[in-house]
């Protein structure tokens, strides 16, 4: 089965309310290819190994977290940027980048996605950026190591883990990829856990001073999750092929 580029784009900025989004960068897409899609490749960032994986899988169009066009840098066309739009124009292919929509949607996105495997209940936003709330804070009755444990087998098992907090864990929450700083609304809202994506150096001692658990799982590792969600519902939904392709990235 195949739909058209133009349904699939005005379905997903629909589904993903692209329009309530101040982002640092232009939600939707990116780089127009050809006008049917038959084939969809889903990644965490556009970049020059996912392009060519998804040549190979004779794909026609990507959809990413982290596109490559973004408000806080002019990109020349040399180097890996230039072989990164080469390989898409060359081979007629339309790329999809969705940044702050695929955090916070409240069903498919990156933290809604986080917080099923936490087992979150009473959900509510948290954690603002640039005015967005993109994450999500609920309840849970679990003991830390019970928590951490999961993180580690379900997340990241190289998930960095200041565990300064209480025993058990009654108030969670949870912004994916690099909200470091949202640990200080998680401190603000008495909550016993944090999870992000990454974290500095001054972070353990602000955790432990405030008596909160902190949990860095990654940047790539917390936000390959959301791409996937809305690549499975795009495959039921349109019956077209969808294949996630995961690029390790530690960071």
């Amino acid at each position: 089965m195949s739909i058209t580029r133009d349904k699939l784009e005005m379905y997903l900025n629909d589904l993903l309310e692209v329009e309530e989004y101040d982002d640092l960068g232009p939600n939707g897409l990116q780089v127009e290819g050809q006008s049917e899609v038959n084939k969809i490749v889903t990644g965490v960032s556009g970049c020059v190994e996912l392009f060519q994986k998804a040549i190979e899988e004779e794909a026609d169009t990507i959809i990413v977290h982290h596109g490559i066009v973004w408000e806080f840098e002019r990109p020349v066309y040399k180097g890996g940027y230039k072989e990164r739009v080469k390989l898409l124009l060359e081979n007629n292919m339309n790329l999809f980048g969705f940044h702050l929509p695929i955090d916070a949607h409240s069903k498919l996105g990156n933290n809604a996605v986080l917080a099923n495997i936490l087992g979150l209940k009473e959900r509510e936003p948290f954690g603002s950026f640039k005015g967005n709330k993109i994450g999500i804070k609920g309840l849970l009755d679990n003991t830390a190591e019970e928590v951490f444990e999961k993180i580690k087998d379900e997340i990241n098992s190289d998930a960095i883990i200041f565990p300064f907090g209480p025993d058990i864990i009654k108030k969670a929450g949870i912004v994916s990829g690099g909200a470091e700083k949202n640990i200080k609304d998680a401190v603000n809202q008495n909550l016993d856990l944090f999870v992000t994506g990454e974290v500095s150096e001054h972070i353990m001692h602000y955790a432990r001073e405030e008596g909160i658990h902190f949990v860095a799982a990654g940047h790539h590792a917390t936000e390959r999750f959301g791409v996937q969600a809305i690549g499975e519902h795009l495959k039921n939904k349109f019956d077209v092929e969808v294949k996630f392709i995961n690029i390790p990235n530690p960071a």
